[in-house]
C-alpha cells in the first residue's frame, strides 16, 4: 500500500510539472465533448475524452498484466 501511494504522489507531482505542455495536447476538446454556455455560466463534461482515456488506461493495464 505504502507502494502505491507513492507511486501515485510521484505521478501526481510528475503531471502537476508538466502541465504546461500537456494543456496543449488536444485531450478535452474531443468533438462529442458536451458544452453548454449560457449567460455568465458555462456546463463542460468531457464524454469522448474520459472514454479515450479509460480504453487507453485499460489497454496499459492489459499490457502490464500479460
Amino acid at each position: 500500500m505504502r507502494r502505491a501511494l507513492i507511486l501515485i504522489g510521484l505521478v501526481l507531482i510528475v503531471v502537476g510539472l508538466a502541465w504546461p505542455w500537456l494543456a496543449r495536447l488536444p485531450f478535452g476538446r474531443l468533438p462529442g465533448d458536451i458544452v453548454i454556455a449560457r449567460g455568465t455560466g458555462r456546463f463542460y463534461f468531457p464524454l469522448v475524452t474520459c472514454l479515450v482515456l479509460s480504453a487507453l488506461a485499460s489497454l496499459i493495464l492489459w499490457i502490464f498484466r500479460r
